[in-house]
């Protein structure tokens, strides 16, 4: 059977895509900047203005799986546009909070339906272009934007925050969650599922492994505050960590799994989920600490800090689709993903140098810019890998697993680098004059300095993992591999009891 003929209307498709990932990631960072504005003014104690961040990624890292899921079952048009107008709603909601519980809940609901929208958005991409050299270019401009999009986060939240209000930093994503949400309706293509041919949705699954993702999450962001000791944080990890054995062990007799586990035994999907994973937990520790060693060391103000961030953005999106979009058809994924994240830890080792006298131009700069262009090697053929030869109708849930090594990867980097650094800073003003600035700021770096070299071992931890598991080449195969995920029918219909002949499943997306 040949591929069908591409959609003449698939790269302003990718437009829309593009445009909802932006707002996805953008709302990460754009509400760290407006945090301590938001704080004064609705009367947040310090205590809880973690929650402002947290109740975002609790929700988000912990209904991915389901978010994806639900694609596959109802549709991605129909979750993307869902989730794009509940964004639009759960920001206005935030916009005009009035007190600090009324934006937890904005918060909250702004994560649960980014966790609906991210996988479908990657889902959508992936059925959208088929043929590997249009993938290659599509995968790096989503690459480019999902990993560029904080940095240019920390420019719009420096802009709103001090020209506006911090509720504008909310505000802001309503026109955009709308323009794209018409787009998206206008430009997808249908791909609804007949309410008679879907296939019942795994809930004692959606509880056994978004329940644990939701402990994991919490854990590892209450570690920040409490420390990894506490009894808290360690309940919360052994209880998210049972709780995803226990999800293995039922998907694997499920008849209909939240998450087929063919999806994550595949070694190059598998392989890329883990280096994702493992460099997002240095990429996110390192934008921690250098935003502060920008802005309590070196004095920059928000605005200045998210223009520094800039060259990385610039780095990311020229490694992503000038070079891994045009090399992603020709050589072997690892050799683009492994060198993305020896650069990395390059980037990692620079920063780990730092003093509280070096100069942006000699230190910061060349850190970014290694960071940048290996991350840009890493990104996109990653989240190509992610999906590449799934069914479509399994795309969100191959999606959501790439999406949630992110999220997971993040939570625990932020938190992990965090306490490493504080430690650190701790031990060293023992028996200093901690009044003095100069002495809190040399504590300060090295704490920042010793996280850095943590980072550095996670890159390189990163790049074993991506060395021996990814074996994926370019050439035909790629072709069949589509062909045959469009082709393939779920784990539990793949082949009959006693001969392994394929026989179809009920539920098959509606053209």
């Amino acid at each position: 059977m040949s591929d069908p003929v591409p959609d003449p209307r698939r790269w302003r498709a990718l437009a829309v895509i593009a445009i909802a990932q932006l707002m996805i990631v953008l709302d990460i960072t754009i509400v760290n900047i407006a945090l301590p504005s938001a704080q004064k003014d609705l009367g947040i104690s310090t205590g809880d203005r973690q929650w402002v961040i947290t109740a975002y990624t609790l929700a988000f890292g912990g209904l991915l799986l389901l978010g994806g899921r639900l694609g596959d079952l109802f549709g991605r048009k129909r979750t993307f546009m869902t989730g794009l107008l509940g964004f639009a709603l759960a920001s206005a909601l935030g916009g005009a909070a009035v007190s600090p519980e009324m934006l937890f809940l904005a918060r909250a609901l702004q994560g649960g339906f980014g966790a609906l929208l991210a996988p479908s958005a990657l889902g959508l991409l992936s059925t959208t272009f088929t043929q590997p050299r249009e993938r290659a270019t599509a995968f790096g401009i989503f690459g480019a934007i999902a990993a560029g999009g904080s940095a240019v986060g920390f420019i719009a939240g420096g802009l709103l925050t001090e020209y506006l209000n911090w509720r504008w930093c909310l505000f802001v994503n309503v026109p955009i969650a709308l323009v794209a949400a018409l787009g998206a309706y206008r430009l997808l293509k249908r791909d609804h599922i007949a309410k008679g041919r879907r296939i019942p949705l795994d809930l004692p699954g959606v509880a056994l492994g978004c329940g644990g993702l939701l402990a994991i999450v919490y854990g590892t962001s209450e570690a920040e505050s409490r420390g990894w000791g506490n009894w808290l944080v360690l309940a919360c990890l052994c209880l998210g960590a049972a709780l995803e054995v226990c999800f293995v062990l039922f998907e694997k007799y499920s008849t209909h799994p939240l998450l087929p586990l063919h999806i994550v035994r595949d070694r190059n999907r598998g392989g890329a989920a883990l280096s994702v994973g493992l460099a997002v937990i240095g990429l996110f520790g390192m934008f921690l600490f250098l935003t502060f060693y920008l802005q309590t060391v070196k004095g920059f103000s928000p605005l200045k800090t998210g223009v520094g961030f800039l060259p990385m953005t610039a780095a990311i999106i020229f490694a992503s689709t000038g070079i891994a979009a045009r090399l992603m058809t020709r050589v072997p994924s690892r050799y683009l993903i492994v060198p993305g994240l020896l650069l990395g830890a390059s980037g990692m080792a620079w920063l780990s140098q730092m003093r509280v006298d070096s100069p942006y131009a000699a230190m910061v700069l060349p850190s970014e810019l290694l960071l940048g262009l290996g991350m840009g090697l890493v990104f996109m053929p990653s989240m190509n890998l992610a999906t590449l030869g799934v069914a479509p109708r399994e795309t969100g849930a191959a999606a959501a697993t790439i999406n949630t090594a992110q999220q997971v990867g993040g939570s625990i980097g932020t938190a992990l680098l965090n306490t490493i650094a504080a430690s650190a800073t701790t031990a060293y003003l023992v028996g200093k004059n901690v009044a003095s600035k100069a002495v809190q700021d040399a504590g300060a770096v090295h704490g920042y300095s010793v996280a850095a070299w943590v980072a550095l071992g996670i890159f390189l931890l990163a790049a074993l993992v991506a060395a021996v598991m990814v074996d994926h080449r370019p050439g035909p195969q790629d072709q069949a591999a589509e062909q045959e995920g469009r082709a393939r029918q779920p784990a539990t219909g793949t082949a009959a009891a006693a001969g392994g002949t394929p026989r179809p499943e009920p539920g098959g997306e509606a053209t």
